[in-house]
C-alpha cells in the first residue's frame, strides 16, 4: 500500500533530522572542548610567564579556580549536549511511533470502508517525500562532515541508520472496571427497601 511507503519515507526524513541535529550538537560539544583547551594554553602560558612575580599561596589558589573553571567548563558541556540528545532522541521516537500509528489507523480505516482517498493521496504525495528525504539525507551527510571537521578525531558522528519501519499491533483499550461505590450502591438500596 502506498501509504505505507509513505510512512517509511516519512520516518526516514525524521530519522534524517534527528541524526542532523545529533551530528549540530557533536559539534558544538567538540567545539567547546576546543575553546577550554584553548583557555587552558592561555592561562598555562600566562602563568608561566607571571610565576615568578607571584606568591606561592596566590599562584596554587589560581591554579585551582582555573582547574575548578575548567571542570564546570567541561561538565556543562557534557551535561548541556547530553540532555539536547536525549530530547532529540525522544522527540524521534515519539514522531517515528506517531507516524507508525497514523499509518495504521489510516490502513484500518480504508479497509473498514472501503474508500481509498487516504492511499490516492498518499500516492500522489510520495514524490515531494521521497525529494525531501534525499535533501534530508544530504543535509544529514553536510553536517557529519561539519560536526567531524569541527572535531577532528575525538567524536563519533552518526550517518544516517535506515532501518526497515516495524510493523506494530494495535493497542487494544482495556476494559473500564466499574468502580466499587457504583456496584455497593444498588445493593444498598435494596436491602433498606426489603
Amino acid at each position: 500500500m502506498s501509504a505505507k511507503k509513505l510512512a517509511t519515507v516519512t520516518c526516514h526524513v525524521i530519522s534524517a533530522y534527528g541524526n542532523t541535529a545529533n551530528n549540530v550538537i557533536h559539534a558544538y560539544r567538540a567545539g567547546g572542548e576546543r575553546v577550554v583547551k584553548l583557555l587552558d594554553r592561555r592561562w598555562d602560558g600566562a602563568m608561566r610567564q607571571s610565576r615568578s612575580q607571584l606568591a606561592a599561596g596566590v599562584a596554587k589558589n589560581a591554579t585551582r579556580v582555573q582547574q575548578a573553571m575548567h571542570n564546570y567548563s567541561l561538565k556543562g558541556l557534557t551535561l548541556a549536549s547530553g540532555s539536547a540528545q536525549g530530547m532529540i532522541n525522544q522527540a524521534v521516537k515519539l514522531a517515528d511511533a506517531g507516524v507508525t500509528t497514523l499509518s495504521a489507523g489510516a490502513s484500518r480505516l480504508e479497509d473498514k470502508t472501503g474508500v481509498h482517498v487516504l492511499s490516492n493521496l498518499a500516492q500522489a504525495v510520495l514524490p515531494g517525500a521521497r525529494l525531501l528525504d534525499s535533501l534530508a539525507s544530504q543535509m544529514e551527510q553536510k553536517s557529519a562532515d561539519l560536526a567531524s571537521r569541527i572535531s577532528g578525531d575525538n567524536v563519533v558522528v552518526k550517518v544516517a541508520k535506515r532501518a526497515a519501519a516495524t510493523a506494530r499491533k494495535p493497542r487494544v483499550a482495556p476494559r473500564k472496571a466499574r468502580p466499587a461505590a457504583a456496584d455497593a450502591a444498588p445493593a444498598a438500596a435494596t436491602a433498606t427497601t426489603a
